[in-house]
């Protein structure tokens, strides 16, 4: 299937993203976010089931084969707009001339930006009577690994997401899933409450956080969402019964 999305199986670049964004759900361990916005168009690479933090030299993996995806597929050598990193990633000096832009590491999110114009550029190769073949098949398929999907996985995936915003309520969930309402009921059919939910995410993100000793513990709070850093310090205590410092150095001995 990877394989043939920089076949003749899209129209055009965009084409090309958004099929690999929606099938790529079917192939752990990494989900794509893509924005566009004015000029720009972003895509983030966030890990699947937030069980790890994803290896940056994948994350480089899968941005080198996004663009790569579009200088196949419309024959030009194209460049990003830029490239963000969470972790050191490698050589900046060699990325930069192979993505053709600025490379900046210790950012908030694993962010490949494209020039939002090379959307539209179309595949030398399109093939319309196969595509119009090969879709409903793979639609049929995405649906059925969706429907396996717990309410509780898909919520917990989107808040491993949004947990930098800050406050995060159900509505926040919920505008990427079903209503306020609809979705609070099903999670009282699988016995878990929204609440709980966002704590055991939070919880499970400071772990793997906390694993990697490059980042400071008040980024650690950061990224889990939590502006002041003791209320961080306190919640931690009630998840492991000791502060995030002692329990990073338990880990390491």
């Amino acid at each position: 299937m990877v394989h043939s999305l920089r076949g003749p199986y899209a129209r055009d670049y965009r084409d090309a993203l958004n099929r690999m964004r929606s099938y790529k759900q079917m192939c752990p361990p990494e989900n794509l976010y893509i924005r566009e916005e004015g000029e720009r168009c972003s895509i983030e690479v966030e890990w699947q089931y937030a069980e790890r933090p994803g290896p940056p030299v994948l994350i480089g993996i899968t941005f080198a084969y996004l663009l790569e995806l579009g200088r196949r597929g419309t024959g030009r050598h194209l460049t990003a707009h830029s490239v963000e990193f969470i972790h050191p990633a490698g050589d900046v000096k060699v990325l930069e001339g192979y993505f053709g832009c600025s490379v900046r590491t210790g950012t908030d999110h694993n962010r490949l930006t494209l020039h939002r114009d090379d959307l539209n550029r179309p595949f030398a190769s399109y093939n319309e009577e196969l595509l119009d073949i090969l879709t409903p098949a793979l639609d049929r398929t995405l649906d059925e690994h969706q429907s396996k999907r717990t309410i509780r996985d898909k919520v917990k995936w989107i808040l491993s997401r949004c947990l930098t915003r800050g406050r995060i309520d159900i509505q926040t969930v919920a505008n990427e899933l079903v209503s306020d309402r609809t979705l609070q009921r099903r999670l009282t059919e699988e016995g878990i409450s929204f609440k709980k939910l966002l704590s055991q995410t939070r919880h499970e993100q400071a772990l793997l956080y906390l694993a990697d000793s490059s980042l400071e513990i008040k980024e650690v709070a950061f990224l889990v969402g939590y502006e002041d850093q003791n209320s961080f310090y306190r919640a931690f205590r009630s998840w492991e019964g000791e502060t995030p410092a002692n329990w990073r150095v338990a880990q390491e001995s």
